[in-house]
């Protein structure tokens, strides 16, 4: 069972509430195809889900999903599923706070409308780089060997 957390972003306290049934069956899948994905890369390592990253002297995050190079341990891929009754915390807050610590690669996973908001890194904060839903294909080409159909994340 999830219990509430928080997360530290510039010293303040960001109280999270405890993720759902659905949330947490996503974040299961997830988790399983990007471990099987991401198993002979040595370069790259996946994160039990929520686990504490220190991105600065001051902030601690807690993505649904991490991956981090396996070198220095630097966050290059965050995964945040929205949860329908935190949404503002994860939409809104922690998404400029990554392109403020500039993330290279963040993931926004939203059960409400089985969608992903695909953002990339570049010189002037977060782009969007696409919103996949239906029968598209969720890749990632840092992780060759990722992929899965959003039919398949959002699956009941």
């Amino acid at each position: 069972m999830s219990r509430p957390y928080e997360e530290i972003l510039d010293g303040a306290t960001l109280p999270r509430s405890a993720p759902g049934v659905r949330h947490e069956q996503i974040c299961a899948r997830l988790h399983r195809e990007l471990a099987v994905s991401v198993n002979g890369l040595a370069s790259t390592q996946l994160l039990a889900p929520r686990t504490q990253i220190q991105v600065a002297r001051t902030s601690t995050l807690c993505p649904d999903l991490a991956l981090v190079t396996a070198a220095s341990g630097k966050l290059f891929l965050a995964i945040e599923i929205i949860s329908r009754d935190d949404h503002h915390a994860d939409t809104v807050v922690k998404k400029e706070f990554y392109e403020k610590i500039r993330v290279p690669r963040l993931w926004m996973v939203d059960p409400r409308y089985d969608n992903v908001e695909i953002y990339h890194s570049f010189e002037f904060g977060l782009k969007l780089h696409g919103i996949l839903a239906g029968r598209e294909v969720l890749t990632e080409k840092l992780i060759p060997q990722f992929q899965i159909t959003m039919a398949e994340l959002f699956a009941a």
